[in-house]
């Protein structure tokens, strides 16, 4: 996990040099006003960035081993508690599991100095081995072989014009409004992928999260869960996003709804990447990292698949068939955002890293699970000749984490992604998913923040008000922005 220090800083400070400020049409974003950023508690603290000078830097030192990896079994039951919490947010549900006694300052914070701690990490070669026995694996789906249809683009939009922008709260963490470290032992987490669950009901989907002796910058601590689920039906969104739960199995504990093996260079995390509902199935796409310790900017991947829950998302089947293999390392849509609209169900992805560029296909509500019903946009036509690797970019390189949704009171197409050329997490709008798709606009930078990632769009967005979140590394908490839309 630690690896995650190259793949997320590095794709940032590679492009901050050419930040052009006379380009940036963002103004600076302005702190939080009011108890916006803090506890729901007026004897909380106003939340700070952590300084990129850190308290604590915990320095990975990878070393090889050699290890028998089976094939993966069957997912073990997993253990879901559901709880009440307290109605005044001000009240510590679990004192005895999240208040730590604070530690006595070390020699190097008595000195103002960061303290350096070496943590010797295993980086796996697996050798395969027998495993246990699956049990009954369903069939694959049965092969489709969708049409060749064209799809011409549609006209090029103006670049979306951003106002003022500000910060509105601290997401997760402590002092946070959700005080999420003492409701769910969730102390540092990054992402926050948000997607309509239900009417009325946002579902936000984090990725690597760490509980107790929680340090930044990045995910540094112990209680190491792969992703973590909020649920939320807060539609104020001025002064911040209340979760009303998440999913737990343990008191005051979030789950960990999709599993890994947690082997470096075998596979060492799920990430979420995207999320959305149909009826009452949820579905994720996800990517399963095999390691963050590649060059910065980059992180390789071992395919890109699609998890489902029918239990509104207490739990998660991971398809076995639903996957984009990383072939050579050089695969799309590894890092995929999917989007309902009309018949179809949109997948805008990109390469492992943050460097590639975007693609596109679509595949018929119905038949999601089914990589062979799946079209590819590739020279103007919806086409499933060529597959994968054979999609047209319709947004150029370099594009991170992507998040897309279709304004319907707009009629537009939104796209917003972590510009490592800018440094900037950027906006484009387009009216039709393949364009052609507007130049991108900045909304926040690394001038406003230091490593920055994320920038996923509030579903419930609407006019000129577009909410999104970014995390940081320095601080590896999620934080909820606000921008401006000048029509």
């Amino acid at each position: 996990m630690a690896g995650r220090l190259m793949a997320t800083v590095g794709a940032v400070v590679v492009g901050a040099g050419l930040l052009v400020a006379g380009d940036r049409t963002v103004a600076a974003a302005a702190p939080a006003t009011g108890i916006a950023g803090a506890g729901p508690c007026l004897t909380d603290p106003p939340a700070t960035h952590k300084s990129l000078v850190p308290e604590t830097l915990e320095v990975p030192i990878p070393y090889p081993a050699i290890t028998v990896v089976p094939p993966r079994g069957p997912e073990p039951a997993p253990t879901r508690t559901r709880m009440e919490l307290p109605d005044d947010p001000c009240v510590n549900p679990c004192p005895d599991l999240t208040d730590e006694p604070a530690p006595p300052p070390s020699l190097a914070r008595q000195l103002g100095i960061p303290e350096i701690l070496l943590s010797p990490k295993p980086f796996y070669f697996g050798i395969p081995g027998p495993g246990p026995d699956p049990g009954p694996v369903p069939p694959p789906p049965e092969r489709v072989d969708p049409p060749s249809e064209p799809a011409a683009r549609s006209p090029i939009r103006p670049a979306p014009r951003i106002g003022a922008v500000r910060e509105v709260a601290k997401q997760t963490g402590a002092n946070s409004v959700n005080r999420t470290d003492k409701r769910w032992q969730v102390d540092g987490t990054d992402l926050g992928i948000m997607w309509e669950s239900a009417p009325g009901e946002i579902a936000t989907a984090f990725g690597d999260t760490v509980g107790r002796g929680f340090h930044p910058p990045g995910g540094m601590g112990g209680d190491w869960r792969s992703n973590v689920l909020a649920f939320s039906t807060d539609r104020e969104l001025s002064d911040g996003m209340t979760y009303d739960s998440m999913v737990t199995d343990d008191r005051c504990h979030a789950a960990e709804v999709l599993s890994s093996r947690k082997l470096d260079n075998v596979e060492v995390t799920t990430i979420p990447t995207s999320g959305f509902a149909l009826g009452d199935r949820q579905y994720l796409s996800y990517m399963s990292i095999r390691t963050w310790n590649s060059l910065p900017g980059t992180f390789y991947t071992n395919y890109g698949g699609i998890a489902y829950s029918d239990d509104h998302g207490q739990t998660w089947t991971k398809d076995p068939y639903a996957r984009w293999d990383n072939i050579f390392g050089l695969a799309n849509f590894q890092v995929s955002a999917m989007v309902p609209h009309g018949d179809h169900v949109y997948m805008f992805g990109t390469p492992n890293t943050r460097l590639g560029a975007v693609g596109l296909a679509r595949v018929a509500k119905d038949q999601i699970l089914n990589t062979t019903a799946y079209q590819y946009w590739r020279d103007g036509n919806w086409t499933p000749v060529g597959g994968f690797g054979s999609a047209t970019p319709i947004v150029d390189a370099p594009a991170g984490e992507l998040s897309v949704r279709y304004d319907a009171n707009r009629d537009v197409w939104q796209m917003s992604y972590l510009d490592t050329t800018k440094a900037a997490i950027v906006v484009r709008e387009a009216d039709s998913p393949q364009g052609m798709w507007s130049a991108g606009t900045p909304t926040v930078t690394v001038l406003d923040y230091a490593e920055l990632y994320g920038g996923f769009i509030h579903p419930w967005s609407t006019g000129s008000d577009l909410y999104f979140t970014i995390s940081t590394w320095s601080d590896y908490n999620v934080y909820l922005m606000h921008a401006t839309l000048v029509e």
